[in-house]
């Protein structure tokens, strides 16, 4: 291959890689009261029971 496809294809790399260390970064952890969490735990109860009874 010549030069500039080899520099192609690692500025290609580099900029995915780059992307994904930014949005790694800039991720924060949800706070949930413990009133939401346990209506989130509810719902995944009611989801498994459900996929369940369709199986």
């Amino acid at each position: 291959m010549p030069w500039y496809a080899w520099l192609i294809l690692l500025v290609a790399i580099g900029s995915i890689v780059g992307g994904l260390m930014v949005l790694r970064q800039s991720a924060q952890k949800v706070e949930l009261t413990p009133e939401e969490l346990k209506r989130v735990h509810e719902r995944n109860a009611d989801m498994d029971a459900k996929e369940a009874r369709e199986r």
